[in-house]
């Protein structure tokens, strides 16, 4: 898929069915390629061929298919990612209700201040008033 038509809008059942199919592409890809190996390191007696050349010819098969195997492997890495971008674009309601859990919170841990400082607003009052008393029933000033 080439990066222009990712760009454009899709729904979000097309996209979760091309991950669908990219995931099963690159798992079908790789159990292929590796099958493709392990056949390729079975011994033929009967050949027309060489054995050095032979042996060359599926040394470079294996290769190629070791690569097929490890560009799958990349594409799969690839999918991991676009798919925690999906969810992360796209998981509303948890995000919603991680805000509202936040917000609950939030608003309690205010009340709780909220009564502290009232608590402390009337200790506050109580002290300034003895101290007024004090200082205004003082012989001293």
């Amino acid at each position: 898929m080439s990066q222009h038509a990712r760009s454009m809008p899709q729904s979000k059942d097309a996209l979760l069915k091309s991950y669908t199919k990219r995931l099963k592409d690159d798992i079908r890809s790789m159990l292929d390629n590796f099958t493709e190996i392990i056949k390729l390191a079975r011994l033929e007696e009967d050949s027309q061929i060489s054995r050095t050349t032979q042996s060359e010819q599926d040394q470079y098969e294996m290769q190629v298919r070791a690569a097929n195997i490890v560009r799958a492997g990349e594409s799969l890495m690839k999918l991991v990612s676009d798919l925690k971008q999906f969810l992360i674009l796209n998981d509303f309601p948890s995000v919603n209700e991680s805000i509202s859990g936040n917000t609950q919170l939030y608003k309690h841990m205010q009340g709780e201040v909220d009564a502290k400082l009232m608590v402390l607003r009337d200790e506050m009052a109580t002290d300034l008033y003895e101290l007024e008393d004090e200082y205004y029933s003082s012989v001293y000033k």
